[in-house]
Parts: C-alpha cells; structure tokens; sequence
C-alpha cells in the first residue's frame, strides 16, 4: 500500500479536528481542565440502554467483598481453583513465563482446562454467593507468545516499518482466534508507545518514535482483536483488547524502563496519547496504567490523567487495569495496601504474587473506614461488568465450549503462518546493497552467525518465556529459522547452501549471508546506556571481517530491537538488512534476499524506517522532526531492488575511550548480561537456570521481585553438600577485566539475608590459566562475618575489592567465573544487582587497597 511520512502537526490538527465538542462535566474547578488539551472522542462503541439496566440489577445484589473481588486480577501461579471458587475474582492473568501447571510444555489443553476450571469456579456461588463470570488476560504481544507452537509475528518495530494497516489487523484477527483456542478472553495488547529514545528496553514494542504510523495500527489492532463496533465486535471469534500504557512509557528521561516522563502536557498529548486517540476510537475496552511517571508522579496513582482526562475528558467507558504491581510504586503505596491507585481512577489491581489476599482485604477495610468511597467502587465496578456484558460473558460458552476452543489446528495454522510470513516479508528494512542482493539460488550460499538457525533469538523477548531466553528450536514447532528458509529455497532450485556458525567452510561460497544481531530480552532488562552493538566485544564484526577478506561478498541479516550503532558492520557488509525481530516465519526472510531461479526479483523491499537509524553511538534520541536532525539514516529511509546505494565502506567506526570513561559493568541486573548465564550447583551437580523455580541436591532457587518483577534470585541451602550459585556464560567464555581492576574497581551487589548462615559463605572468582595448561585458577574470600552482621529481611549492599581477588590468584584478563556464592552450611538469602563499580575499591566493605 502507499507510505504516508507526513508531518506530525499536520496529523495531529486534523486528529483534533474530528473531535467533538468538550463535554459539560470536567475536573474539579480547582484542578487544570483537561479540556484545555484533550479532546472529547467520537468512540464507536456506544452506551446501551439494556445492558445499563443489567449492570444496574446485578450491582443491587452485590456486597462489597464480591465488589472489591471484582476489582482483584492475581496471577495463575499465585491461585488456586478453590481461591477463585472463595474470593470470585472478576479477572486473572499469565504473566510473561507463566504456564498452566507452571509447565512450559502446557499443551492447549492443559490452557483450557485451567480456563475451564477457574470459569466454573467463578460462577459457582456456594461460597462467595456470586456467579459473575471471570475473565483471563494474557499479553499475547505478537501472536499468542506464551504457547508451544503459536504463531509468532514481527515485533512492533517490525510491523511500523511495513506500514501497512490492513495487514495490521489481519494480524491482530490471527492472534485473537489462536488465543481464543486456548480458552481466553483478554489481550494485554496493543502496545502503542511512541518511543523516544532507544535505549528503552522495550522500543521492539513501539511501532514508531513518530505518532503518526502508531495511531492508525492502535485503530487496526482493536478492530482485528474486537471486531468493528458496526459488525462483529466481540462476537464469538473476537476478544477483549488493552491499549497500553497509558501513559507517556516511551518518552522517558535516558530511556529508563518505568522511569518519569517530563514532556509537557502539550506534548503528551501530541506525541505519547496518539495511540490511544486512534485504540478507543475504534472502541477499544481496556487501557493498561503504565509504570512510568509523569513529571516524578506515578501513573498509576495520578487522578488528572486516569480519570479527568481519560474517562471524563476523552469518554473513556470502559476499564483501566493496572500492570504487574505497579500500584506498589505509588509513594506510600506497598503492593498489598494501596487506596491511592483506586481513588486515582484504577478498577483492577493487577496484582501476582501472594499479595493479593491483604490487598483485598485492606481495600474492604479501607472502603468500610471511608478512605475509599463507595461510590468509587461502585464506578470501578460498573465498567468492569459494563465491558462483562459487552463481551457477552454472562451468556458465551464456558472457555472449554466456546467456537475455537480446543481446536489445535489453528495453532499456528498454515494461513496464520502465511500471514506472519508476509508481515516479515513487509518488515525487512534494507539499508544497504552493493549489488549483492537478491541472491541467486542457484548459487553456493554459506549461512553463518549465531542466529542464523536460531528461532528464539529471532522472535526476541516475549517468546514462551517473558525474556524469550532458555528456548531452542524445538520450542516452536512448525516456525522456520533464517537459515531453514533460505536452504528450502536454495535446494529446490539447485543450488548449495552450507550452514557454518562460525563462518568456516571447505569449499569457498559464492557469497555469504550472516545472521546476527541482540540476544532476547523484555522490559527493563533491554535498557542500555548507548546504541554500540556488542561494545567491548564485536565478534560479530570479526566474523563478517573475516569473511570479506577472504573475497567474499557480505550479506548482513540483522536482528535487533532498536536501531543500533553499527557503523563497522556497515563496513564489513556489502549489503545489510535490518530485520528487527521478524518472529517464527524466517523463512520471510529468504522469500526478499532471493532471487527467483532466472535472476528476477522475488520479493522487493518494502520496509522504510519507522525509526530514526544513528550516526553514533550516543545518538539515541533522534527523531523525526527533530530540529538539529542529523542521522546517518532518517525516518522513512529503505532501499528497494535498483535503488542507488548511499553508504561507503569508510564510515566512522572508531569510538575513543579512555580509562577515565571506564563505567559500571553489570553482570545481572534483573537478568544476565551477556555472555554471562546463572547456574546452579550441589555437590558434583550442576545445572543452567532456565526456569523462576528449580532444586538441585541442597539447594532450593526461585525468582523473587526487590524493585520489579523478577529482578533478584533467592537460594536456600539445607546443609547437606556444598552448594550454591554460580555465574559463568556456557562456553566458558573469558573476560578480560584488566580494565576495571585498573581503575580500581569493587564487586557490588545487594543481599538480603533471610536466615543467618550456619557455616562459612564464601563469594569467589574464577578464571583459567594462563600458558598451554590451561588450569582453572581464582580465589575465595570469606563474607560470613558480614552476612551475619546484616539485620534479617532487609536489603544491604556487600562489595569487595577486586584486588583481593586479583592478589590471591585470579587472573583478571581470563575471567571465566565474575560471581560464585557458596557455602556447606544452611543458609537462606536474596541477591541482586550485581557489578563492577569502579574507584570505589578504597570503600568497599572488603577492601585490599
């Protein structure tokens, strides 16, 4: 379809022009009038009589605990069927990660009987003596990511670059009817951020860091999930959507993931709310509260914009739910007390963990003891069953009877894969091309990098498990990799393919197509301090260098979240496309960088930047509009076939950095960084952690949240063999840490000692030896004595000199081990944030100085 690139105030004017007229009921007269920016919206699903009349006659039959019930969303590992059967809970979820039986290998119908069995119990009123159906939200964030053989689709910074609405909502239509297999109502989706500096782990989620392309894919992905509000809305093949998050998530100072917005208010609307102008004008029925703030006030507790400017001002008649806890955040807030949140204007907690219990029961009290009104949860009420009945929940099939329902084929159907096929396909944004591209198939093709035969990384963050980590190629049955694509091609028109990680090969290629790129993250976990790919690293580029010197011509695949500094890789590539994270369908791939079998063009490039491409690795806020705009790239840009090429080989790769620039290095700071992985051990037992919850031998690991969700590890000991935790990445891989030793670097990390130790704890490094032997070397300091000097349940901060370490054999330059904490007594403690401070060695609470 036709690109439109215009300017934003353009669209913005003609936004507000359709708008109608500001309603007569606004904010307190002592508060600013949100009229004064927001627009009152023409939403197309109108209020009815009748179903006002019913929310009206239930409401007359309901206590207060069923109310507050109703407004209460807990997780599925936090629940049983008999809390559900107790409490009535109005909603629940599945968090990233989070599978029926916490089995990551649930099948569909281990889904619906979950479904099934907390339905029944919700309307079973022999306890709670209420029947008001419940409802499951799940974030299926492109396709239906938590479950085996779904269909995974480009993430949203992907499908910004096809620029096609139509195919937008066919995406969304695709998703709704493989999650409504599963037996569940909800979606956590869409995503309609506008992201504003790229180093926000979660930029892959926005579609754009422009308004413009995000506001006409949140109207396209409501109507794919919830039908058109004229014709089939949420009839028995649609389900409920959430635009999120509102509000102002992308446009955080230095991109911090639930950090504070300080754009004015002008600017809020006009830049951040424009997904919402274009989502509930389609009539969407949920919005997610983000986790941000808004000039240092979280959204979660701030009454102007959840409730005089989204639901008085804009109309807004459906439900706001809260995100994972967030309610927690509100100064003064815990997760298990709250009243903020819901005198702000919130109508469900979203609240996982065993916090939801006193959560409820505080709420009661408080609406009992007058600190909330009972009017406000009488409003929170009537749109939660207002959106019930719209849905037609009182009157739809229970979740194992309904029209998809256990009708496995449609997982990951063939047409549902056709579909993401064409979205990679659109997706593919090509940036460079000296001639090499489309790649005969009757040719030698050697296909090398790490993610050339691997799905996961691929598909990114949010792929069966919340990080998109721990998976291999067997987790997505039925998808294809970059690599299977182009080999299936390849073979069938007569040429040879050869698949060489590492690039090595027997008999020389005509040319050689290189896959790489990000390793899978989500949220907070993805932030960065600047946009250098693989800084301190680059064995990517050693690869295509490598390559390329021995006469071949260089085809860069290159899997990222964000637009990223890569100018070296630029260099060493005679073509390069950025393919974002294109999913389950690699074969997308293929179907653009090939040529047909007599030479002609398969597939053109249709991808155009929907995100600003930089000339540095400090550029990452850069955006369209832009008054000093000056990318090596700009919104809009992408070559097709017979394009003329517009980047040398000489560009600027080389970043000057000094001992003085040396900073933090975080080895795991809610997850692993790179190349590190978390393992366990027990006696001669050891295993990687690739789940929230694991035993080995004496030691007992789970997940556990400190700031956010996920963000610190807690082992117990038994005392039975030495045991503990250990970081190291799976192929021994050796950090030269030379550098952080000289400016006199401490290992810091939070603990929280839960039971004090009963033998020694020792925290130690490893590393392997210099020479031809090779031996493992390092060495062990004791920190029982601090341990024991921390008071109970309270997080402290342990650090130690890394000249102790240094002094007593490790061998700084071979680091194969940076963190080890073990012990062969009980002992039961929490770790978190773990790095390597520099000049601070002097001060650390163990120092060698």
């Amino acid at each position: 379809m036709k690109k439109s690139f215009l300017n934003h105030k353009t669209v913005i004017a003609s936004v507000v022009a359709m708008t109608l007229a500001a309603c007569g009921t606004g904010p307190d007269s002592s508060e600013k009038d949100a009229s004064d920016i927001w627009p009152v919206l023409d939403i197309a699903v109108k209020k009815d009589d009748k179903i006002e009349s019913k929310i009206v006659e239930i409401m007359s039959t309901m206590t207060l605990e069923q109310k507050v019930a109703q407004m209460m969303q807990p997780e599925i590992r936090d629940i049983t069927v008999e809390d559900m059967r107790k409490y009535g809970f109005g909603s629940y979820l599945n968090g990233g990660g989070g599978f029926p039986n916490n089995n990551k290998q649930s099948t569909p119908a281990d889904w619906i009987k979950l479904a099934e069995d907390l339905y029944q119990a919700s309307i079973d009123d022999s306890i709670d003596g209420s029947n008001i159906p419940t409802m499951w939200g799940t974030d299926a964030v492109h396709g239906h990511n938590n479950v085996i053989g779904a269909t995974l689709f480009p993430h949203n910074i992907g499908l910004g670059a096809a620029n096609n609405p139509d195919l937008i909502e066919e995406i969304a239509k695709v998703t709704a009817t493989e999650v409504m297999v599963t037996g569940i109502d909800w979606v956590f989706a869409p995503t309609v951020a506008v992201v504003r500096d790229d180093r926000w782990g979660r930029t892959y989620e926005g579609y754009s860091e422009d308004p413009e392309i995000v506001r006409s894919y949140a109207a396209s992905i409501v109507k794919g999930l919830q039908g058109h509000a004229d014709k089939d809305f949420l009839s028995n093949d649609r389900v409920i959507s959430t635009v999120k998050h509102f509000v102002g998530d992308g446009g955080t100072v230095k991109g911090d993931d639930q950090g504070d917005n300080i754009a004015s208010e002008q600017e809020l609307f006009d830049i951040h709310a424009q997904g919402y102008v274009g989502g509930l004008s389609a009539g969407a029925q949920s919005v997610m509260a983000s986790f941000n703030s808004w000039h240092g006030d979280k959204i979660h507790g701030n009454k102007y914009l959840l409730t005089n400017v989204l639901k008085e001002q804009m109309g807004f008649d459906g439900f706001i739910v809260g995100d994972w806890n967030g309610h927690g955040q509100i100064k003064g807030c815990t997760n298990e007390n709250c009243p903020q949140a819901i005198n702000a204007g919130l109508d469900i907690f979203m609240v996982p963990t065993a916090a939801w219990k006193p959560l409820f029961e505080n709420t009661v009290q408080q609406v009992k003891d007058g600190v909330i009104a009972m009017s406000r949860i009488d409003d929170a009420v009537t749109r939660i069953l207002r959106v019930k009945l719209r849905a037609d929940l009182f009157n739809k099939p229970s979740p194992a009877n309904r029209q998809f329902s256990g009708k496995v084929e449609l997982i990951g159907a063939q047409a549902h894969r056709d579909v993401a096929r064409q979205a990679v396909q659109e997706s593919l944004v090509l940036l460079k091309n000296k001639n090499v591209l489309p790649i005969k198939p009757t040719s030698h093709i050697l296909v090398a990098g790490n993610g050339a035969d691997n799905i996961g990384k691929q598909s990114g963050g949010w792929s069966i498990t919340w990080q998109g980590t721990n998976n291999t190629n067997a987790d997505f049955p039925g998808g294809s990799s970059i690599y299977k694509g182009i080999a299936d091609q390849v073979k069938s028109a007569g040429g040879k393919v050869t698949l060489s990680e590492d690039g090595t090969f027997t008999t020389k290629p005509d040319v050689a197509v290189v896959v790489f790129g990000e390793e899978p993250y989500a949220e907070g976990h993805g932030d960065r301090e600047n946009l250098d790919y693989q800084r301190g690293e680059k064995a990517d580029l050693a690869l295509l260098q490598k390559l390329k010197a021995q006469g071949i011509p260089v085809v860069s695949i290159f899997l990222s979240g964000r637009p990223m500094w890569v100018n070296a890789e630029l260099n060493a590539s005679d073509a390069f496309v950025a393919a974002w994270l294109p999913g389950s369908e690699g074969q997308g791939v293929a179907d653009v960088i090939l040529a047909n079998a007599d030479g002609s063009v398969q597939n053109d490039f249709k991808g155009k930047l929907s995100f600003t491409w930089p000339k540095s690795p400090d550029q990452a806020v850069i955006n369209r509009f832009d008054e000093n705009y000056t990318p090596l790239l700009p919104y809009g840009f992408g070559l097709q076939y017979g394009d003329k090429n517009v980047l040398p080989d000489n560009l600027n790769d080389v970043v000057k950095r000094d001992l003085s620039q040396v900073t933090t290095r975080q080895i795991f700071n809610g997850e692993m960084q790179k190349p590190w992985l978390l393992w366990l051990f027990s006696g001669d037992k050891e295993m990687e952690v690739k789940s929230s919850a694991q035993t080995l031998g004496a030691l007992a690991y789970r997940t556990v949240d400190k700031v956010v969700q996920e963000d610190a590890r807690q082992i117990t000991l038994d005392g039975s063999e030495r045991a503990g935790i250990r970081i190291a990445s799976k192929s021994s891989f050796r950090e030269d840490l030379r550098s952080a030793l000289e400016v006199q670097s401490a290992l810091y990390f939070q603990v929280n000692v839960m039971e004090k130790p009963a033998g020694k704890v020792e925290l130690s490094m490893n590393c392997e030896g210099e020479g031809d032997s090779q031996n493992s070397c390092g060495s062990s300091i004791d920190i029982t004595k601090q341990l024991n000097a921390m008071p109970l349940n309270e997080w402290q901060t342990l650090s130690i000199d890394m000249a102790c370490y240094a002094n007593t054999g490790t061998i700084m330059s071979n680091l194969v081990v940076p963190f080890e904490l073990s012990s062969k007594g009980k002992l039961k403690l929490s770790v978190a944030d773990i790095k390597l401070e520099p000049n601070t060695a002097a001060q650390a609470t163990i120092s060698c100085q």
